[in-house]
């Protein structure tokens, strides 16, 4: 029998994917996931346990009955939009439900656990390559409760013995090459799935969001991850606990980045369709460049972003767009 994993938001779109690539390694996923925003067709690869992370009792029931040998914590609210203007939820949601998952992961004796961060923490780092030692400084509820939960694996490690992984990356693109998963948001907010409803007519133009950057393009830049490149590394962060190793922080990244008209030049090359743009003014707090590199993650995990090229994201995400959604 395969070793159990809880994998929480394992219905999301970096979860779902997770859930694909712990299956093919020989894990057996188990979706933890009360379905707010994520999605019912998305669970594929495993049993899944319908809850929140604010019930600790069902946490508690969903480890006494499936007994991972670890956690890879995906789920969390992630609009920055949103966490600046209701803070209270970011905290309530992503902080006191990672403190009741991780203490039930403790009592339970489960104590390798894989944590899906974010370079939000790092906060406005505008034109630096980011690594893991580059000094946390969030700007909103979003980036500040996922250093939280970083800073309470850090606790419950020195006085539990919990041993961590965590992973800090900005955009998650693409989509599973074999279209069984993909991205799938209501509303939408993220680049290259609104560049495919313009470019498909699900919605009427593309808005950029500033022309006039100090860029080649003028338009602003930022790092892409294709989400199984990602989900890749989480895979890998588990076989290194589970090999013995001491907890660690890896950022993933190209360390280069793309800009928005990059995005969509290549968008356009890969649909062989025009995407219908409008120009619009900056939006505030918006950086020039925002990229993180990944030469810790390539030394010590081993691992490679062969996939987070921009056409392979592109065509990934493209492929999963006209043949791929989600009921519920």
């Amino acid at each position: 029998m395969s070793d159990t994993v809880l994998v929480t938001g394992g219905a999301g779109y970096i979860g779902s994917h997770a859930c694909k690539a712990l299956a093919a390694a020989g894990f057996t996923p188990v979706t933890l996931d009360n379905f707010s925003t994520g999605w019912r067709d998305a669970v594929k690869f495993g049993p899944v346990v319908e809850a929140d992370l604010m019930d600790r009792a069902a946490l508690d029931a969903a480890f006494a009955e499936h007994r991972p040998v670890a956690v890879l914590h995906f789920a969390a609210l992630s609009q920055v939009g949103e966490a600046m203007a209701e803070p209270g939820l970011y905290w309530r949601n992503n902080v006191a439900g990672s403190l009741n998952l991780i203490e039930a992961a403790v009592a339970a004796g489960c104590l390798d656990f894989v944590f899906s961060s974010t370079c939000a923490t790092y906060g406005d780092r505008d034109g630096e390559i980011l690594d893991e030692d580059t000094p946390q400084a969030p700007l909103n509820a979003y980036g500040a409760s996922k250093r939280a939960i970083e800073d309470m694996l850090t606790d419950f490690g020195a006085a539990h013995g919990l041993r961590s992984v965590i992973f800090r990356y900005f955009n998650v693109a693409g989509a599973d090459p074999d279209g069984q998963v993909g991205e799938f948001h209501r509303p939408e907010t993220h680049l290259i799935p609104l560049i495919l409803d313009a470019v498909d007519g699900k919605r009427a133009a593309l808005t950029i969001h500033g022309t006039d950057y100090p860029t080649a393009d003028g338009t602003c830049i930022r790092d892409y991850v294709h989400v199984m490149d990602l989900v890749d590394a989480h895979v890998k962060g588990l076989e290194w606990l589970q090999a013995g190793r001491a907890s660690r922080v890896f950022c993933l990244g190209t360390g280069d980045g793309f800009s928005v008209r990059e995005v969509v030049d290549a968008t356009r090359s890969i649909t062989n369709r025009e995407v219908p743009m409008l120009d619009g003014p900056r939006r505030g707090g918006d950086a020039v460049k925002l990229v993180c590199g990944s030469t810790r993650a390539k030394a010590e995990l081993g691992w490679s972003p062969d996939r987070s090229t921009m056409p392979q994201m592109i065509a990934d995400a493209w492929r999963w767009h006209q043949t791929g959604d989600y009921r519920q």
